[in-house]
């Protein structure tokens, strides 16, 4: 069984994120020690930090690349970010209108990172194609790299998916998507500022049909409707 995370930041050592990350916390209160772990990160700023915060980890495999669709050609992609967010620059996006926005008035600059397509990623480090949790907060791309995972190849019993940068349209087929491949809606995803989304394989009637009101849900009533997901 394998643990994904795409996107880690500086882990659990981020005093901007109190020194919280969700998935990490997920990962050691479980002691998945004997499972494999794999942390994939894109700004090298933050290798040394994920190093520590797994160094008690021997199963643990530390990627510092940006993972990408499979439509991408580039070998290396610039991704942008603001002097503001230091030191671990955990918004690093390849669309500087996205930096911007979040850092108006900061002085914004850029890095070249290796890219590495998601089937690549795929087939190249899972020996075993079922995972128990696949985290991803890639800022922007997503839904993209979502979209491109062969969900009948490859057994993903959770999903925790960033939802706050998703348009309405990609939110639909993100769900249609799930749906299709025996996912239902469950929740608050491992971020602890709750801007993930928590997909499961598991499928009951209950589940499924408010997995299919869900988009309009959300809109209405998040918090509550978390609440009483939580008890089903």
């Amino acid at each position: 069984m394998n643990f994904i995370h795409i996107g880690a930041g500086a882990g659990d050592l981020d005093p901007a994120s109190n020194f919280r990350d969700g998935f990490s916390e997920y990962v050691k209160k479980h002691k998945v020690k004997k499972k494999k772990i794999y942390v994939v990160e894109a700004n090298p700023k933050n290798i040394k930090n994920l190093k520590k915060c797994w160094k008690n980890y021997k199963n643990i495999k530390i990627i510092n690349c940006a993972i990408v669709p499979n439509n991408f050609k580039k070998k290396k992609i610039k991704l942008f970010y603001s002097e503001d967010d230091a030191p671990h620059y955990q918004l690093l996006s390849s669309d500087i209108n996205h930096v911007k926005k979040y850092f108006p008035y900061s002085i914004i600059k850029s890095i070249y990172v290796k890219t590495m397509k998601i089937k690549s990623f795929l087939e190249k480090y899972l020996k075993d194609s079922n995972v128990e949790s696949f985290s991803i907060d890639v800022e922007g791309i997503d839904y993209d790299i979502i979209m491109d995972i062969n969900l009948k190849k490859y057994n993903i019993k959770n999903f925790s998916i960033e939802y706050l940068h998703l348009r309405r349209d990609q939110k639909k087929n993100l769900i249609r998507k799930l749906l299709e491949n025996g996912y239902s809606y469950k929740g608050f995803g491992l971020d602890h500022n709750n801007i993930d989304w928590m997909f499961t394989k598991k499928k009951s009637w209950w589940n499924d049909f408010i997995t299919r009101l869900f988009p309009y849900v959300h809109r209405i009533h998040y918090k509550r409707f978390n609440r009483i997901l939580k008890k089903i």
